[in-house]
């Protein structure tokens, strides 16, 4: 080879590697991750619960909502597969595997109480409060909250199945250390609680529907003991910080799906399967129905909110499920202040 064409190739190789290492960083992934439909721009990726074959956030899956509202951001969804309790997902969101999740009251306090960087940015008043509550054991012999003082019950702890436990029991005048609390996650609690390893079961939405269904004895609702562990969507705080546009945007969006969801619930069930174990019919079906028509659309947090969420923590705290009083303060982030002070955004503010 010639010396010139030898000098030509060299000057060739170099300039490419600049471009080769840009490639292989954009291929890195993660939230400054460079995304070609995007027209090269960085492209936030918000990382969202999956729930599967129901709801507002399985329409949007299916139809790509929440990434045709976030594109002007520069932003996009990734949809993870969690379990359905909100504390049972903890280590993910330290992980910064999860971004955002519904849940409630409940498994927030729980998560600041050990450090977990979660916050509530809205809540959605209550509208069923007959999906939750305590399930006995045919064969435990307890027909009421009263029967459980020398029992068993499962509990996500310092989660909504811990909650509702303290709360029935305290309405029933049962001293807590009389009833054993056993800390299980619902998979777990759905197993001892078919196999009678404990007597009853502290439980929510469709692992408890399907209790009941297979014969659970229902012995206190969240309705017959007036809970205020009310639903919420919590964001990981690290997210509230870097991109409160993004969090306003997907509240926003949640806000108008929720709105559609009331108009047409029955395009909101069996989203994604019409039979199969993840799907609903009969009157399972109805029901789900009929409280889609009545969903409740979440809001930024009002002062009614904050006390209501002070009386899940202050039982919490007084009973030692936590071991520092948590405020509504310290468990609401301020959104609309925060998006205010950006001068980045351009999501309006609800």
């Amino acid at each position: 080879m010639s010396p010139t064409r030898r000098l030509h190739r060299t000057r060739a190789v170099f300039a490419i590697l600049p471009v080769v290492a840009l490639v292989a960083a954009c291929g890195a992934g993660g939230d400054d991750a460079t995304d070609a439909s995007a027209g090269g721009q960085p492209t936030f990726v918000l990382k969202v619960t999956d729930v599967g074959n129901a709801g507002p956030l399985a329409v949007a899956k299916r139809d790509g909502t929440f990434d045709e509202a976030l594109a002007p951001l520069g932003a996009k969804v990734e949809w993870v597969n969690a379990p359905p309790a909100f504390s049972a997902n903890l280590k993910l969101f330290n992980a910064g595997q999860l971004d955002v999740s519904g849940g409630a009251y409940s498994p927030v306090v729980g998560a600041l109480s050990k450090d977990v960087g979660v916050r509530i940015i809205a809540v959605a008043d209550p509208v069923d409060q007959d999906q939750a509550g305590i399930l006995a054991s045919p064969n435990s012999g307890v027909t009421q909250v009263k029967d459980l003082a020398g029992k068993r019950i499962a509990v996500n702890p310092a989660g909504k199945g811990e909650y509702i436990t303290l709360k029935a029991l305290k309405q029933a005048g049962v001293p807590f250390d009389q009833v054993e609390r056993v800390p299980l996650q619902p998979s777990d609690a759905a197993s001892a609680f078919s196999t009678g390893q404990v007597d009853a079961w502290a439980s929510f939405n469709d692992p408890y529907a399907e209790a009941k269904a297979r014969g659970g004895v229902e012995i206190a609702t969240e309705a017959s003991i007036d809970s205020t562990d009310n639903t919420i969507v919590a964001f990981r705080t690290e997210v509230l910080e870097q991109r409160p546009d993004v969090a306003a945007k997907y509240l926003e969006t949640l806000q108008q799906l929720t709105e559609r969801q009331r108009a047409n619930p029955e395009d909101f069930q069996n989203v994604f399967e019409k039979a199969g174990p993840r799907a609903l019919s009969g009157e399972r079906l109805e029901r789900a129905v009929d409280r889609g028509r009545r969903a409740s659309v979440p809001h930024y947090p009002t002062a009614a909110d904050a006390a209501d969420l002070q009386e899940v923590a202050d039982l919490f705290y007084e009973n030692g499920v936590i071991t520092r009083a948590v405020t509504a303060d310290d468990v609401f982030y301020p959104l609309q202040e925060k998006l205010a002070q950006s001068p980045t955004s351009t999501t309006p503010v609800n």
